[in-house]
C-alpha cells in the first residue's frame, strides 16, 4: 500500500480514546405518514457509543410534500452534549437540538432522504431520542403547536406503518460455491481447495491447519501474521468467483489475538477484475475495521475521526462472525459484525461525507474473482488469527 497518509481526508494516526471502547449500534426509527399535516418524516438514528462519548448517523426521510429546506429537531433524555456535526448545522440549547440542512442537501423530494451526523459527549446517560420534528411538525404527523381554531372535522388518522423485523439469513451454506470448515484438511499444511499464496511478496508470516482451536468441529485455519512492509501470508481458495452474483455474499468466523493497530493491515483479499486483478481488501486501520481498494488506496470509511468512529474495532480472544455483501452491478457494499451492520462499512451509491465519499470517486463496481484469507501489514501489526466456517455465494449467508 502507498503511504498511510495518502487519504481523501487527512489520516488520523491514533484515536485511542474514541476506538478503545466497544461501539454499540442502536438504531431508532420513528416513522409515520403526514396524516394531513404539512409534512411528515421517518428518522433512522444510529449511535456508536463508548464510555463518555458517542457519534450518531442520522437519516431523515421526507414523507410529505417536497422540501426546499429542512430543520430536524429532537430532545435528548440524558446529558448528551454535541461537540461537532457534518452535513448539517447543529445547535443545542439545554437538551433541545436543532439540525439545519447544509447548502447542498436542503432539497428533499417526497420519499427522499438526507443524511447527517453528530459527535458528542455524555457523563451519566446517553439514551437514544425517540421523538423528532421536521420543520416544526412531529414525525407522527401533528404540529407541535396546535392550531388556534380546531378543524370542524377531525382528519382521518392513519396508523403508522409497521417495520417488519430484520430477517437474519440462514447460517447454512445453501448453494454457496465456497463452504469450508477445514475438516477435510488432514495435515498441517493447507491442501486441496486451499493453497498458500503471497500475492505481492513473501515475508516471515505463515499459515497452517490447527487442530487445537476451532469455531466448529476440530480444525481451523491458523495465520501467524508478521509486521513489516510487504509481509504477505495467505491461503487462496481455488474456486473461481467470477460468475457469483450479481451480489457476492461472504461469511467467515475469525478469532484475533491482538487488537487492530493504528497502521493498515488486511486479513481478507479479493482479487478484483475491475481493478485489473488488484485486490479489494478487508482489514483495519486506526484500530477499526475498514475496506481498502488497492488500485487507488481508497478506504471505507474515510480515515477521519468521524469516519473511523462509524466503524467498529474487532474484539480479540473470541470468535467473531463477519458477513459482507459486494454488489458487482452497482456501487453498493454492506458489512456486518455478528449480524449488526457497521454504519461506516456501508456504500449505497450516494456519497456520505467521512464514510464513502472517497470510495465512490471510482464508479466501476468491483468484480471479485477469488477469496484469500491471511495477513498483510504495512508497518506494525503482528497478529495470530484463526478462520473457520467460511462461505461465499450468491445468496445471503448468516452467522
Amino acid at each position: 500500500m502507498r503511504n498511510l497518509l495518502s487519504r481523501r481526508v487527512r489520516a488520523w494516526r491514533l484515536w485511542p480514546l474514541l476506538l478503545a471502547a466497544s461501539a454499540l449500534a442502536v438504531p431508532a426509527v420513528v416513522a409515520s405518514p403526514a396524516g394531513g399535516a404539512t409534512s411528515g418524516c421517518s428518522v433512522d438514528y444510529t449511535v456508536n457509543q463508548w464510555s463518555g462519548g458517542y457519534t450518531a448517523q442520522i437519516k431523515v426521510t421526507n414523507l410529505g410534500p417536497a422540501l426546499s429546506g429542512w430543520q430536524l429537531g429532537w430532545t435528548y433524555g440524558g446529558d448528551q452534549h454535541i461537540t461537532s456535526a457534518w452535513n448539517a448545522t447543529v445547535t443545542q440549547t439545554g437538551n433541545a437540538v436543532v439540525a439545519t440542512n447544509a447548502a447542498y442537501n436542503g432539497s428533499v423530494a417526497t420519499g427522499g432522504s438526507a443524511d447527517f451526523g453528530v459527535q458528542g459527549s455524555w457523563q451519566s446517560a446517553d439514551p437514544t431520542p425517540t421523538a423528532f420534528t421536521l420543520n416544526g411538525v412531529l414525525c407522527g404527523g401533528e404540529p407541535t403547536t396546535p392550531p388556534t381554531t380546531p378543524p370542524t372535522t377531525p382528519p382521518p388518522t392513519t396508523p403508522p406503518p409497521t417495520t417488519p423485523p430484520p430477517t437474519t439469513p440462514p447460517a447454512a451454506c445453501g448453494n454457496a460455491v465456497i463452504c469450508s470448515d477445514f475438516e477435510d484438511q488432514t495435515g498441517t499444511a493447507p491442501s486441496g481447495a486451499w493453497q498458500f499464496s503471497a500475492p505481492d511478496c513473501q515475508g516471515t508470516g505463515a499459515v497452517s491447519i490447527d487442530s487445537s482451536v476451532a469455531h466448529g468441529g476440530s480444525r481451523s485455519l491458523r495465520v501467524d501474521g508478521k509486521a513489516g512492509y510487504c509481509n504477505h501470508a495467505f491461503v487462496a481458495n481455488t474456486q473461481n468467483l467470477s460468475a457469483v452474483g450479481p451480489v457476492l455474499y461472504g461469511r467467515f468466523w475469525v478469532r484475533h489475538t491482538t487488537a487492530l493497530p493504528s497502521s493498515h493491515v488486511a486479513f481478507v483479499s479479493l482479487p478484483d477484475s475491475s481493478q485489473a486483478g488488484r485486490a479489494l481488501r478487508f482489514g483495519g486501520q486506526n484500530g477499526a475495521l475498514q475496506w481498502n481498494r488497492e488500485s487507488d488506496d481508497a478506504t471505507l470509511p474515510a480515515q477521519s475521526p468521524a469516519g473511523v468512529a462509524m466503524s467498529k474495532p474487532l474484539p480479540t480472544g473470541s470468535w467473531q462472525c463477519v458477513r459482507f455483501a459486494v454488489d458487482t452491478s452497482a456501487p453498493r457494499l454492506d458489512t456486518w459484525l455478528n449480524d449488526q451492520e457497521v454504519p461506516g462499512l456501508h456504500v449505497d451509491g450516494v456519497p456520505t461525507q467521512d464514510i464513502d465519499q472517497q470510495w465512490l470517486v471510482r464508479t466501476t463496481p468491483p468484480r471479485p474473482t477469488a477469496l484469500r484469507l491471511g495477513w498483510e501489514s504495512y508497518a506494525t501489526g503482528d497478529d495470530t488469527l484463526w478462520f473457520d466456517d467460511v462461505a461465499v455465494g450468491s445468496s445471503p449467508i448468516g452467522c
